[in-house]
């Protein structure tokens, strides 16, 4: 009776971890399916965000019958780098180059600036009319004045058609400010009170302290503000004529809306072995170059800037 007892006992031990064993088996297949579409899936994503900026890259270096006969897909036929050669000496866009490089710097340094030392006191819950502050930086993010009233303020600002008109109305970003503001509502109190017993500032606690502990999130919003103000052409469009001072994208976007005959066909008679589409080619991948030189050097800090500035409300 003991013997069989012990048996009917250990079977029935045995039967639930079979069950646990054969979860776990399905899970574990659950996830490779699952990871292994994950895979194929960015794959494609990467590939059909690629294959077009390879294209641009092979007309850019091909010759003129191979791109004319449409002839050119992922590598170049007829390689020549007399496109970007020509690209480069050519005035308007060594001027419009220099614009974005200016409004793109500029910009980026002084958002980063008002838009820190907005987001500095609004982090500290002791700081009086805080959830009003709150609400008014809240209210316009959510509503604008229009274009034609803010054009007016530029142009009473004497703004209009001058690079300041570029960065200056964007300094302060209020969703940029809100996610620093939250980074900055998690660092530990106990850093600033441990400054103020040894006699620093407001100012010198964010300079010496917070700033230093902030650079993940710093360097997000610096590429944030980077990439928006290098991107940036509607204001352009709207605020800037003169010639000189228009931006590449500006530039870029009226080569590429305008037709060959009406834009580019006197100055393509100049160069030698290239086309139109060439050179739109040749002009869209120098403008890129810059942000994706950027990009590697801020990506360590990229998702962690992002998360831990937004996980507080």
């Amino acid at each position: 009776m003991d013997t069989r007892l012990k048996q009917e006992q250990a079977s029935i031990r045995k039967t639930p971890a079979r069950k646990r064993s054969s979860s776990r088996d399905k899970g574990s297949l659950g996830e490779r399916l699952f990871q292994i579409f994950n895979i194929c899936f960015f794959i494609g994503m990467g590939l059909t965000t690629l294959i077009p900026f390879v294209n641009l890259i092979a007309k850019s270096f091909s010759s003129e019958a191979a791109v004319v006969s449409g002839s050119v897909n992922l590598f170049p036929i007829g390689f020549q780098i007399g496109t970007y050669r020509y690209v480069l000496q050519d005035i308007l866009f060594i001027q419009s180059f220099r614009t974005s490089v200016i409004v793109t710097v500029l910009g980026t340094l002084l958002g980063l600036l008002f838009t820190t030392l907005t987001a500095y006191p609004l982090s500290k819950l002791r700081l009086r009319g805080r959830k009003w502050f709150l609400l008014y930086f809240i209210f316009t993010m959510l509503f604008s004045g229009g274009l034609i009233p803010t054009y007016l303020l530029m142009q009473e600002l004497k703004l209009v058609n001058s690079i300041g008109v570029l960065f200056l109305p964007g300094m302060v970003n209020i969703f940029y400010l809100l996610l620093i503001k939250n980074y900055f509502e998690g660092l530990p109190e106990s850093l600033e009170e441990s400054a103020k017993i040894d006699g620093a500032g407001h100012l010198r606690i964010l300079v010496s302290i917070v700033l230093p502990l902030s650079l993940p999130v710093l360097a997000t919003i610096g590429l944030f503000f980077a990439v928006q103000y290098w991107n940036d052409y509607f204001a352009a469009m709207i605020y800037i004529s003169n010639p000189e001072i228009k931006p590449l994208q500006l530039f870029l976007k009226e080569m590429l809306v305008a037709s060959s005959n009406d834009f580019l066909k006197d100055r393509v008679d100049a160069a030698l072995n290239t086309t139109p589409q060439s050179i739109q080619a040749a002009s869209i991948l120098l403008a890129t170059l810059p942000i994706l030189l950027v990009y590697p050097f801020l990506q360590k800090y990229f998702v962690k800037g992002v998360l831990i500035g937004s996980v507080k409300g």
